[in-house]
């Protein structure tokens, strides 16, 4: 009978010079992957173990499997070298049956994570890790087995296709891969039959009648096939009963209903962990998200460890999994993007999360949209439903790219990451975004892949501000957002970026080294930000209350803006256990409330409570905003003057004035100078400089000023100038 053993222990890690004994999963990267100054260790390190050659039935194999090593990994055996890997987030396999001598084999995998030209990714806004960070088993199988293949293929596929919903027919097709064996004989809810092998396969069709659907959060069911060989070997596979539809006009539709996909992308690593996380760090990944309301999890930008499709199956949230091909195409990386994508799918097939295949993220921000990355894309594209016919394709396409581009005819379907808002532009050009496109291509579908704010929970504000790094204004965004969002059911799928913040080991902003601080929940998954709270009023059918601001203890202000977020219909505010007023809402609740010292401000609905503390304070907290950040409400000397410009006018009409227009355009001039890299990318784009066009139709010439970064002084000196000039002079 076949045996598993795990070799997760008796590893000795060398990097450069230094060795230790360590237990996987692990990665070298753990601290300064993630401290900021982007000079994390990227190079090769090797793990070292003694394997004593097990006993081995008659005509038996010896197989090595890795759930996870990155980047790249040389597997040796007593010196031999027995396989090579490109790829740091996929399962492979190596059979080392051959190599291994009797007594004590040394095994020594070389692991890889430097900087070249040919493995994905190379180029993108998250730390790299190095290391074996998933585990590592021998398998030992009988001369006839389930066949344990090289690209990490589960051995047993199930196809189920519903082709009644009203019936709940479902026709189930199970086709297994083995070695050595003559027959395989299938069993499914009670009905059981027998497959000759041919070609080294065998396959079977069930017909499930009245099938219990596995329905999303509602009812996420999961049935199990059994696969035996005539020896006692069995192989099971969990599968589900679902039908997965896209429409240009309904959005996502699970078993005949709308079903609108709402939720959140996700990185796997961890403060202080990096990607070398156990599984109980996965489930409570897990009950964060569920504890919000998210049907849905984008997967990015690589494969996830099984456990986690798996507790994605059993909870019933519909993922959308894709490979690592990023930002930049590689001429030399054609080939390991078909090999990455090719192991996402016969690994993953039988997963019923799955709804999509991601092709690609952002490919175009560093790269033109030319023949061969249309190539490539198309490859891709075929590979998958070739693999597999019964899941759709798309893309997570970059601002900038075009709404004509060629590249979003590849794909079954498409979803955009916008950033207005937070990086450029306004809230409201995510509006007219979406509906431009949705007029233009009524019949496309497209969805809504990234968007999100950065904000540090100990940056707080009464008067947030785009760029300020503080949860009040992550609150500001999201809340534009999620309603922009719940007012257009046919984005088929919606993902905020992200759910928790993650390492980035290039980033140096926002008063925190290394990381991305556009997560829900913070890093080490101890904070939930207020945002967080936001999407469970949207999306929770469980009852709550939660008054935000509770880390913005001291106010300056005399009135202080009280928000609190339910999904019940009505709240009530109490100051120190006073009742100041009752509101009637949907989900964002603003109370205003005078401070005079220290209260206690509590939000009560239904039986529910949230309570905070605030405190009346002379003068700002200056702990509550970045350091470099100067934070001037009033930018001006005095009262303005109406009928003279001034920076809180519109800044297109400024333009059109013959004498304001060349003032500005001088000053947009200087400032293209100073930044020649961002300008020409912008120059060079005309998709890019025709959106600019369109932010300034909604922007103050105050609001472009701080976007491009002016200093305080600059804006009040372009302000008097402005004051100067007559309107319509």
């Amino acid at each position: 009978m076949s045996k598993k053993i795990l070799l997760d222990t008796g590893w000795t890690f060398t990097k450069e010079s230094h060795s230790e004994p360590v237990t996987l999963p692990h990665t070298w990267n753990a601290i300064d992957g993630q401290d900021g100054g982007n000079d994390y260790y990227r190079g090769t390190c090797t793990y070292i173990r003694t394997l004593k050659k097990p006993e081995m039935p008659d005509g038996g194999r010896a197989v090595l499997e890795f759930e996870g090593v990155a980047m790249t990994a040389v597997v040796s055996l007593n010196g031999e070298k027995v396989a090579e890997h490109k790829g740091g987030y996929s399962t492979f396999r190596v059979d080392i049956t051959d190599a291994l001598h009797d007594g004590a084999n040394e095994l020594t995998v070389s692991v890889d994570n430097s900087d070249n030209d040919t493995v994905y990714p190379q180029k993108a806004d998250f730390t790299f890790y190095g290391g074996i960070y998933r585990d590592v088993t021998l398998y030992i199988v009988p001369a006839a087995h389930f066949a344990l293949a090289e690209n990490g293929a589960v051995p047993v596929n199930v196809t189920p296709i519903v082709t009644d919903l009203a019936a709940r027919r479902c026709e189930v097709t199970v086709e297994a891969a083995v070695v050595g064996a003559q027959s395989v004989t299938f069993t499914l809810d009670g009905q059981e039959t027998s497959a000759a092998v041919e070609d080294g396969a065998a396959k079977a069709v069930f017909t499930l009648e009245h099938a219990r659907l596995w329905d999303g959060l509602d009812d996420p069911y999961l049935y199990t096939v059994t696969a035996r060989l005539d020896n006692g070997e069995t192989e099971n596979a969990r599968f589900g009963c679902r039908k997965f539809e896209i429409d240009p006009q309904k959005g996502f539709i699970l078993n005949g209903r709308p079903y609108p996909l709402r939720g959140v992308s996700r990185h796997q690593d961890r403060k202080g962990a990096g990607v070398a996380i156990t599984k109980e760090m996965m489930e409570e990944d897990m009950a964060l998200i569920l504890e919000m309301g998210a049907n849905t999890i984008r997967l990015a930008h690589y494969q996830h460890a099984q456990a986690f499709y798996d507790l994605c199956d059993e909870k019933g949230v519909v993922i959308w999994a894709e490979i690592p091909y990023i930002t930049m195409h590689m001429t030399s990386g054609r080939a390991n993007t078909l090999s990455q994508m090719e192991e996402l799918i016969v690994q993953n097939y039988n997963h019923p999360c799955i709804a999509v295949w991601g092709l690609s993220n952002e490919i175009t921000a560093a790269s033109p949209v030319n023949d061969e990355l249309l190539e490539n894309h198309r490859a891709l594209n075929d590979l998958a439903h070739k693999l597999d016919p019964t899941r759709p394709t798309t893309m997570a396409n970059v601002f900038m790219l075009e709404i004509t581009s060629p590249i979003l005819e590849i794909p079954d379907v498409n979803s955009y990451n916008l950033y207005f808002g937070w990086y450029l532009g306004e809230l409201d050009q995510n509006d007219d975004f979406f509906d431009e496109y949705h007029t233009k291509y009524p019949d496309r579908c497209i969805g809504f892949s990234e968007y999100g704010a950065d904000a540090n929970p100990a940056f707080q504000s009464s008067h947030p501000e785009k760029g300020d790094y503080t949860e009040t204004y992550q609150c500001v965004y999201h809340e534009h957002m999620a309603k922009m969002i719940n007012d257009r059911p046919w984005l088929w799928a919606t993902h905020v970026w992200n759910m928790f913040d993650f390492a980035a080991d290039g980033r140096d902003e926002g008063g925190k080294n290394g990381e991305n601080q556009k997560g829900l929940v913070t890093f080490d998954r101890k904070i939930k930000k207020d945002a967080f709270y936001l999407y469970k009023a949207y999306w929770s059918k469980e009852p709550f209350v939660h008054t935000c601001g509770s880390r913005y203890v001291d106010r300056a202000e005399d009135v202080t803006e009280i928000k609190v977020y339910s999904n019940l219909p009505e709240v009530s505010l109490y100051k120190d256990g006073h009742l100041v007023e009752t509101q009637k809402g949907d989900k964002v609740f603003t109370f205003s409330v005078p401070i005079t010292g220290k209260h206690s401000i509590e939000a009560r609905a239904e039986g529910f409570s949230s309570v905070i503390l605030v405190n009346k304070v002379a003068e700002p907290n200056p702990a509550y905003s970045m350091p470099n950040r100067q934070v001037v409400n009033n930018w001006f000397d005095g009262e303005l003057d109406e009928t003279c410009w001034s920076i809180k006018d519109n800044m297109a009409a400024a333009m059109a004035d013959p004498h304001v227009g060349p003032i500005l355009q001088k000053m947009n001039e200087q400032n293209v100078a100073a930044r020649g890299d961002v300008a020409a990318a912008v120059k060079d784009n005309p998709a890019l400089v025709a959106m600019m066009e369109r932010a300034m139709k909604r922007m103050t010439i105050e609001s472009m000023l701080k976007q491009a970064g002016a200093d305080v002084e600059s804006m009040k000196q372009l302000n008097r100038v402005l004051q100067g000039i007559k309107k319509n002079g």
